[in-house]
């Protein structure tokens, strides 16, 4: 039997599971502590958090501010300024990552892979050339080479440099 280690998961399984209608997102909207919350970046309408449980190295989460669950529910103002950011962070991620492509998703609903259906939310999942291996096929795990934390504080820098 292998074994693969990931003890940056203990916080996950060890604390006490927020109840069912507490929302992360909207937590992150308002937190101090944005490096404990992965919170990259906020602007008039959206947010912009790292997620815990990355499909890949450099996945990121964009949503509204709002806690709004559709696509009809957003503003004019909500729609471009989550676009925007997108566009935004791809140029980031170019730089400090250089992907050669990007997946770009939106799950709408339970029944379409919503994890947090209440609160819409965008995936920015960086790829690479050959990122998909033996791991995923065989052993249904992943491997993500580089912490969140050293993500976190790369991502915050470039968004800083270019204001």
């Amino acid at each position: 039997m292998d074994h693969l280690w990931a003890p940056w998961r203990l916080s996950y399984v060890s604390v006490a599971k927020p109840p069912a209608e507490d929302c992360f997102l909207c937590r992150a909207v308002t937190s101090a502590n944005l490096r404990a919350d992965l919170v990259a970046h906020r602007t008039k309408h959206s947010l912009v958090v790292l997620n815990r449980f990355p499909y890949n190295n450099g996945h990121l989460l964009i949503a509204p501010r709002s806690h709004k669950a559709t696509l009809e529910e957003l503003t004019a103002e909500e729609l471009f300024d989550g676009v925007e950011i997108i566009r935004f962070l791809i140029r980031c991620i170019d730089t400090i990552m250089k992907p050669d492509g990007y997946n770009v998703g939106l799950n709408l609903g339970r029944a379409a892979g919503a994890g947090l259906p209440g609160h819409l939310h965008w995936h920015l999942v960086p790829r690479w050339n050959g990122d998909t291996n033996f791991m995923t096929t065989v052993a249904e795990d992943r491997v993500i080479v580089q912490s969140l934390d050293t993500f976190w504080q790369l991502l915050s820098a470039e968004i800083a440099r270019r204001g």
